[in-house]
């Protein structure tokens, strides 16, 4: 037979990426369901803060400019027409709400259906005798998701950042605003991060999936329950005050102490023709963050090389070749 025909007849062999390529790319097959849904809530809560940067803000916007925090104030007492007593005061938190919660939900994640449902049903035995080492797999069950958060997390925080700093002044003051200004940084990315790495461990540790969510859940929980408000080594168990710069304006340009008007005549009284308020910089505000991303980053990282010398004491072991 001639050496055309041999190549005509002799089947080609389809190219695969090489290596951890090979293993990403099953990763993110393997787990598209979960990749779309969180690129859903990244989508979903950038746009809320884009919203509420824009015209969302609207109707707070003219009753500050109107009355100042007085107006600020009387805006969040009426809904914006949707029902369910929905104001920008109130939906100004969701994101930092619906964060925390993500954080649950990526632990959930590594600790269910990422690995212990493999390790349950044996499905990773077959993974390990097609070339790819335990230590591989792990790597690439780890770097996919962990690229994935720490992308969608950061966006969040960045926006969210700017938003507060150009939409502060239509806050209520209290509790809110200052768990706010110090919870939304570079923790909250390590948080999430500490929540994937956690759940990974718990399961590799119990090799079950509801005892592996039931762990995981709850000690990225307590870990994001504990931030701000609890940490030891900040000094103080609660966040402290954040300064606030509130005044009116006069015709003159002259700020004056905000009398509290809620009429155009008492506005006209006391010469009043603007507002002028926001929240200062704390400088206590990177000490903490530090120090927490530094705790959750360490925890991280303790959890991520704990799992790899489970999986290396748990690996099956290739049988010595017979003399």
């Amino acid at each position: 037979m001639s050496a055309p025909a041999l190549e005509k007849d002799t089947p080609r062999v389809r190219r695969t990426l090489p290596g951890p390529d090979g293993l990403v790319w099953t990763t993110l097959r393997l787990h598209r369901t979960a990749l779309w849904a969180w690129t859903g809530y990244v989508a979903i809560s950038l746009g809320l803060l884009l919203w509420l940067w824009g015209p969302g803000s609207g109707e707070a916007r003219r009753a500050f400019d109107s009355l100042g925090y007085e107006g600020a104030f009387e805006a969040a007492r009426h809904d914006l027409g949707w029902g369910f007593f929905l104001t920008f005061d109130s939906l100004f938190y969701d994101p930092l709400t619906w964060a925390r919660i993500a954080a649950v939900a990526v632990s959930l994640f590594a600790a269910g259906p990422l690995i212990a449902r493999e390790l349950e049903s044996g499905t990773v035995q077959l993974a390990w005798t097609q070339s790819v080492s335990p230590a591989r797999w792990l790597a690439a069950k780890l770097a996919v998701p962990a690229l994935s958060v720490t992308l969608g997390t950061t966006l969040i925080v960045v926006l969210y950042r700017l938003v507060w700093d150009d939409r502060n002044h239509l806050l209520v003051a209290g509790i809110g605003p200052r768990d706010l200004a110090f919870s939304v940084g570079p923790a909250t990315v390590a948080n999430a991060l500490f929540g994937l790495a956690l759940g990974v461990l718990a399961a590799l540790v119990l090799r079950r999936t509801l005892p592996a969510l039931a762990v995981a859940g709850t000690g990225t929980y307590l870990a994001g329950a504990f931030r701000g408000n609890s940490w030891p080594f900040q000094g103080s168990h609660q966040q402290p005050e954040l300064p606030v710069h509130s005044r009116a304006v006069t015709s003159t340009g002259a700020e004056i102490r905000d009398p509290g008007c809620t009429t155009q005549a008492c506005l006209d009284r006391h010469d009043i023709t603007g507002f002028t308020r926001h929240y200062l910089p704390s400088p206590d505000y990177w000490p903490r963050q530090l120090a927490e991303t530094g705790v959750l980053l360490a925890l991280t990282a303790l959890a991520v090389a704990a799992a790899f010398l489970v999986l290396r004491r748990h690996q099956p072991r290739r049988k010595e070749a017979s003399a």
